[in-house]
């Protein structure tokens, strides 16, 4: 990391108006862990905004948990970090938070075994204070292997719907999401039960974003393991059935893309414009770095796998290492047909090799969110080096100009 970035990334959450763009406003957050990663913002009815993201040593180790800071109305400043998981045996992954009709927050995020992603539950607290104080920690989902990354959608009917990935793995063998699927959960009576809807043949499509268009189609864009394009498919049965997810011309690189619909009717993404072509480095997996009395055995068996595959002709192996840069976000007035207007948020090299934030190697520019206030304001944050979460506040105009 070269000095100017160093001096750039001053991380005390405040607003300031980025160099030489007065329509830019950015701030850095961090929890004072070494790894910040994975952030979720949510604009809540009283002007406020929270953000959500996780925590700890390193991804997969069990340290992680996740934090939450707030923006608060009229304020420059986003406070001080606090953590609102609590278990030492599991690394506590993808929090999103949910603003029910009722008034009441929800935070929902996963809880693993280590790097193992098909160890994976869902748990969930919830504050009827906007987030001041919470309840109980309770499990929402507890079939393993069950991981969310996106918000709850709520439906012209009033139902909940979830969007959820399973992480699979062939008996025997280490997790390395080749045969991760899409599904959704839909509930009726405010979260108390869920019914699960699969997407068709959608192996290798994960992160499932979706979002309600102006004709009451469901749009969901979904992130490849592939590393190939980020993939669409629609649902016009409120979430019982699916379209099988076809790649778009927009690329992907096995990495967290987000987007949202617009005031106006037009959609925002925020996405890395590079994939895995011409790429000539290749990770064995998400946790390949993560040392513990079967790290040997793991990677003999991942290294397996992508070998059998080459060989066999059959399934696919997911990529990982792609480079996560640069930040780009995209703007689509034709419900995702196209996107014609294209602006980086962030520009580099974005080299994700090492999840290892301790020697501070990584630099990407990771897992994006994205949210649009009464105002006209687009919200964005997303993982900066690993080593905190970046704040940018611009506008559609900005993006356009």
């Amino acid at each position: 990391m070269s000095n100017q970035t160093k001096s750039n990334m001053l991380v005390d959450g405040k607003l300031k108006q980025a160099a030489n763009d007065s329509e830019r406003i950015e701030a850095y957050l961090t929890s004072n862990c070494v790894q910040n990663h994975a952030s979720n913002l949510l604009p809540l009815d009283n002007g406020d905004l929270l953000c959500v993201w996780f925590a700890g040593t390193q991804e997969g180790i069990s340290d992680i948990s996740i934090y939450l800071s707030r923006l608060n109305k009229g304020e420059k400043e986003w406070s001080k970090a606090v953590k609102v998981s609590d278990d030492s045996t599991r690394s506590e992954q993808n929090p999103i938070l949910f603003n029910a009709p009722d008034g009441k927050l929800w935070l929902l995020y996963t809880a693993q075994k280590s790097g193992n992603q098909d160890t994976a539950i869902v748990r969930y607290r919830v504050s009827e204070d906007n987030g001041y104080s919470w309840g109980p920690i309770e499990t929402l989902f507890d079939k393993p292997g069950t991981f969310i990354r996106q918000p709850i959608v709520v439906l012209n009917n009033g139902e909940w719907l979830l969007p959820v990935f399973y992480c699979y793995t062939s008996p025997g063998q280490k997790w390395t999401g080749d045969k991760d699927i899409s599904a959704v959960k839909i509930s009726n009576d405010q979260g108390k039960t869920w019914e699960e809807y699969e997407v068709p043949h959608s192996v290798g499509c994960v992160h499932m974003n979706i979002e309600k268009l102006e004709d009451g189609t469901l749009l969901a864009l979904f992130r490849s393991r592939w590393a190939d394009h980020i993939y669409s498919s629609t649902s016009t049965d409120n979430g019982r059935t699916w379209s099988e997810p076809i790649p778009t011309q927009l690329p992907n690189n096995n990495s967290s893309i987000q987007f949202t619909k617009l005031n106006n009717g037009h959609l925002a993404l925020v996405f890395n414009n590079m994939n895995a072509e011409n790429c000539t480095e290749r990770r064995l997996s998400l946790y390949d770095e993560i040392e513990d009395e079967e790290d040997s055995s793991v990677k003999a068996s991942i290294e397996g796998n992508v070998e059998d595959e080459k060989s066999e002709g059959e399934g696919r192996a997911a990529f990982w290492g792609a480079p996560r840069a640069p930040m780009t976000i995209a703007i689509s007035e034709d419900n995702g047909k196209t996107w014609p207007y294209m602006k980086n948020l962030e520009v580099g090299d974005g080299y994700a090799m090492t999840n290892n934030s301790k020697d501070k190697l990584n630099r990407e520019y990771s897992y994006p969110t994205i949210k649009q206030t009464p105002d006209g304001k687009i919200h964005v944050a997303f993982t900066y080096f690993r080593q905190s979460i970046k704040y940018v506040s611009v506008s559609e105009e900005w993006v356009k100009a």
